[in-house]
């Protein structure tokens, strides 16, 4: 079982982390202010069932190694962190097309497709996957055991979270569509805030331990 203290520290790191205008936030945002609130909010669910695809590759899979291997846990922290930093610059970088991207018009998309469309930025979502090989196993009481099975549960509460709050950038975008719509350096400043913050993150995750007891 994960200790109460280290659910509470996990969902004190995650939800900033899911509220970064990342790849899956502005794709959200960006279904929403085309296709209105229901497409937005099919593309939320899409999104979360690939994020969950995401939590037992990782579960199953890197979590076993990590979890015996102090030396792979930090080579793993370290590429996690740049990775993380490098997409903070990134969206720094590029927050002009995004916002672009963001704003563009879409043909009507049946509803199947939308939920597709959603799974596929999930599953292939850097910034979540980077997030659950290199920050979620830190959270884990490995003298308990059961390892996986406590990655599955964090990263199942990751996800959870991820599916509400997106859910909320997908009403608050379709109801103020028109308002993004009219100035897309709206949606610029937002990429690039998320970027900043990105690369804070990044940088403070090099400092954290192995946790093993």
């Amino acid at each position: 079982m994960i200790p109460a203290v280290n659910l509470i520290a996990f969902v004190l790191v995650a939800i900033p982390i899911i509220l970064l205008p990342g790849p899956s936030v502005l794709f959200v945002i960006g279904r929403s202010l085309s296709l209105g609130r229901v497409g937005g909010l099919l593309s939320v669910v899409g999104n979360a069932a690939g994020g969950f695809v995401t939590v037992v590759a990782v579960a199953l899979g890197i979590g076993l190694v990590i979890a015996e291997s102090v030396v792979v846990f930090t080579i793993v922290k370290i590429v996690g962190a740049g990775y993380l930093i490098y997409l903070g610059v990134q969206a720094i970088r590029h927050r002009r097309q995004r916002a672009d991207a963001a704003t563009a018009r879409v043909s009507p998309t049946a509803p199947w497709k939308l939920l597709v469309q959603g799974f596929l930025v999930g599953v292939s979502n850097p910034k979540t996957i980077v997030f659950f090989i290199a920050v979620l196993p830190q959270f884990v009481d490995y003298g308990a055991g059961g390892v996986p099975l406590q990655l599955l549960a964090l990263g199942g509460l990751f996800v959870t979270i991820a599916l509400l709050t997106d859910s909320v950038w997908a009403l608050a975008a379709g109801v103020a569509r028109d308002w993004f719509a009219k100035s897309p350096r709206r949606i610029s400043t937002l990429s690039a805030t998320g970027g900043v913050m990105m690369i804070g993150l990044g940088t403070a995750s090099l400092f954290l331990g192995h946790g093993k007891q």
